[in-house]
């Protein structure tokens, strides 16, 4: 056996190729997980495995995320969870491909594939679902479903599945599972000061999606909101073209920014959401009992996604420290400051609610939804 690190690693990386070059990328992904790479004999026994359990199955489901496979650690994404359930839950009649960390593209990219059928399932956010449901669009509404337990109550709610999903199902989609990791915080750059209250964001150059909504939202709280594309952040927030930005502290963690942060701020007003979804005509072609099987393999997950929330923002916060970041939680009165400037109950709002909840009453039922304790529990920082 190879002694040291560099011989382990280089081991692993032996092995991994051997694998994914041999047509047994899945299989590499998986070894890679379970920490069996380093030795030839586990990671061809998993390659076995594998093998056998494609060839055994009835339907292959690819499912394709932006996430590498270790992001759960921080990003509690579950994919490996998900491939594995889906699979015991239907008794291997579909075995699951996995096609992780982008390389078949992501969001928007990956909803067009799952709806045109070139691929049968992905994560992506939930407001790529907007343009077929607009009332998708209400997550990002400040306040109305930010903290965990809201959102939670909100998506796995009796009115979400009659007002949302038939509108999805309408252009191609079943939702499989909604992944809570955490709400959207205030992540100030290096060298930036402290945002506790609203009159701390003044000047403050936020970067923003582009979305109108959170826009609207961070000049009601004082800032100054600079839409830059995500692939750009980084160098922005280096740069100074933008003094802050608002992902979830496990996305933070997961795409490289510890290193050029000052202070986070958990404000709790909007969620950092995902959905897995399915192509609906693929879904509605397998036998009754393994699209229950699937289903019920997509339920196990989220209880385990539910969960993972506090480990893993415990992993991403942990790290952040190291790198120098101070965190900031805000007590009831602090957020009320917060809520009051932006939130929901606000009538700068009334013109998004009628828009995508189509009435006053339906955001009613909305919100009625949000703040109903379901049969969910998941932690809140």
């Amino acid at each position: 056996m190879t002694h040291g690190k560099n011989g382990l690693e280089s081991a692993e990386r032996r092995n991994f190729l051997k694998l994914a070059s041999a047509g047994s990328f899945t299989a590499a992904l998986v070894a890679g997980a379970g920490g069996m790479l380093w030795s030839s004999e586990a990671a061809a026994q998993t390659a076995r495995e594998e093998k056998e359990r494609e060839r055994a199955a009835e339907h292959i489901m690819t499912v394709a995320t932006a996430y590498v496979l270790g992001a759960s650690r921080s990003y509690p994404i579950m994919q490996l969870d998900l491939k594995e359930n889906i699979q015991n839950a239907t008794n291997g009649k579909i075995y699951v491909k996995l096609a992780p960390g982008g390389q078949l593209g992501a969001g928007g990219a990956l909803v067009q594939k799952v709806q045109g059928g070139t691929i049968q399932a992905a994560q992506h956010s939930l407001s790529n679902f907007a343009p077929f449901a607009s009332t998708v669009d209400l997550i990002n509404m400040p306040y109305l479903c930010g903290s965990n337990q809201r959102f939670t109550n909100l998506v796995n709610s009796d009115f979400w599945k009659s007002e949302v999903h038939p509108k999805v199902e309408a252009n191609g989609f079943k939702a499989l599972l909604y992944v809570n990791i955490d709400p959207r915080v205030v992540a100030v750059r290096k060298g930036g000061n402290a945002v506790m209250s609203p009159g701390d964001m003044a000047g403050v150059k936020f970067r923003v999606p582009g979305s109108k909504m959170l826009q609207q939202y961070y000049r009601m709280v004082g800032a100054n909101p600079t839409p830059v594309a995500w692939g750009e952040t980084p160098s922005a927030i280096k740069q100074g073209v933008a003094d802050a930005l608002d992902p979830s502290v496990g996305a933070l963690y997961v795409f490289g920014f510890k290193d050029i942060l000052s202070h986070v701020t958990f404000t709790q007003a909007v969620p950092d959401s995902q959905v897995y979804s399915c192509n609906l005509e693929w879904f509605n072609s397998l036998p009754a009992g393994v699209q229950d099987g699937v289903m019920w393999g997509a339920e196990m997950t989220a209880h385990q996604n539910l969960s993972k929330v506090p480990s893993a923002r415990a992993y991403a916060m942990a790290e952040l420290a190291r790198a120098g970041v101070e965190f900031h939680a805000l007590n009831d009165d602090q957020l009320g400051e917060w809520k009051e400037a932006g939130g929901y109950q606000r009538s700068e709002w009334d013109a998004f609610k009628t828009e995508l909840a189509g009435s006053m009453d339906n955001f009613a039922m909305l919100e009625e939804a949000a703040g109903t304790q379901g049969k969910y529990f998941v932690h809140d920082a």
